[in-house]
């Protein structure tokens, strides 16, 4: 909810009489020597003063007059979606939004429940939130739900694909009041990467959640252009996280490596999957740095941070009243880099190629855990 923050300025004057000249000339010199001190007291107190205000002065204009609440629902717990809830808040910051200061959040994840993922939105809107951000494409779509029948603008992130998710037109633009950030999957680099490192492999296994629209438009653009690299790519489906296990034995005995998507509920797993590939020692590639730091191979992959930020930028402007929702087309990141885990290398007996290694955003020495 806004709120006005009338801040009460109150100032005060201090007025002093200043004492007549005695006409002698020692006091001529102290009043000279005083005012010479004087001037270079106040020379170097108002710079610190002038800095002092400065900032003052900025952290005002940020605040503004006008208080705010959002809510921000995350579908599940894993890196990426933590990067990017961390992202979105310092995105809000340098525009001004500052939690703490000008800005109440209410924070849930659902834990990869699309019925809990409901729930909390609906609790959102029951609490009058100014906006709703909606992290990874089930959220995004049960905030949508209810926020177009409570007027309740939302801003996503880390949807995939925003169109198939039916939260944008085909030409980009929003279908209501919301609109946000996707974080495509760089498809063709994935390939090409998995290709200079694994040059004999020729079949690639994918693990997805039937009911995750953005996993299913993703293997359609690997299937599309696996065959462009020399690979044939095998999938098989889940419903829930209790299916991976089986899913995995079953996947990899069909395939020389396995790619992940940004498929939440897979995501959610993904130490499970690492575990029983380093046994059968079949190299696991990731779509961002976090699956990375903890057991996949390699990934061209994006900045979960950064796309936060941006997220973060086009929901202030929202809340601001500079734009609308309805008035920004869904952003796409565009920059993929390449990260590495030479430990996971050494453990696969695999040698990371100098042309990728010397262009990467960063190598990882150790699994974490």
């Amino acid at each position: 909810m806004k709120k006005s923050m009338k801040a009460l300025i109150l100032t005060a004057m201090a007025l002093s009489l200043l004492a007549g000249c005695s006409g002698s000339g020692q006091a001529d010199g102290s009043k000279t020597s005083a005012s010479a001190d004087t001037t270079a007291a106040d020379s170097a107190s108002g710079k610190a003063d002038d800095t002092q205000s400065q900032a003052a002065s900025d952290k005002a204009d940020a605040a503004g007059d006008t208080s705010y609440t959002i809510g921000i629902g995350q579908f599940a717990a894993h890196g990426s979606l933590d990067n990017c809830r961390e992202g979105f808040l310092l995105g809000l910051a340098e525009e001004g939004i500052v939690e703490g200061q000008n800005l109440k959040v209410l924070y849930e994840n659902s834990q990869a429940d699309g019925g809990i993922a409901s729930q909390i939105v609906t609790n959102f809107a029951s609490q009058k939130v100014d906006l709703i951000c909606g992290i990874a494409t089930p959220m995004a779509q049960s905030a949508y739900g209810i926020g177009r029948k409570q007027n309740i603008p939302v801003i996503y992130t880390a949807v995939t694909d925003p169109v198939a998710a039916e939260l944008a037109k085909e030409d980009g633009t929003p279908i209501g009041e919301i609109t946000g950030t996707s974080d495509k999957l760089p498809v063709t680099q994935q390939l090409q990467m998995i290709r200079t490192m694994l040059p004999d492999a020729k079949v690639i296994g994918i693990m997805f959640t039937t009911s995750e629209v953005n996993s299913l438009s993703a293997i359609e653009e690997y299937k599309a252009s696996a065959a462009d690299y020399g690979f044939e790519i095998v999938d098989v489906g889940i419903s829930t996280t209790a299916d991976v296990p089986l899913a995995a034995d079953s996947l990899l005995e069909k395939v020389d490596c396995v790619t992940n998507l940004t498929d939440n509920t897979v995501v959610a797993s993904l130490p499970v999957i690492l575990d029983k590939a380093a046994k059968k020692n079949i190299p696991v590639f990731g779509s961002e740095i976090e699956q990375v730091k903890i057991g996949c191979l390699a990934a061209m992959g994006l900045d979960y941070i950064a796309l936060g930020k941006q997220t973060g930028k086009m929901a202030a402007a929202v809340l601001k009243g500079e734009k609308k929702a309805s008035e920004m087309n869904f952003q796409v990141i565009e920059e993929a880099a390449f990260y590495g885990n030479t430990k996971v290398a050494e453990n696969l007996g695999i040698t990371i190629p100098e042309e990728l290694a010397a262009s990467a955003k960063e190598l990882f020495a150790e699994i974490s855990q």
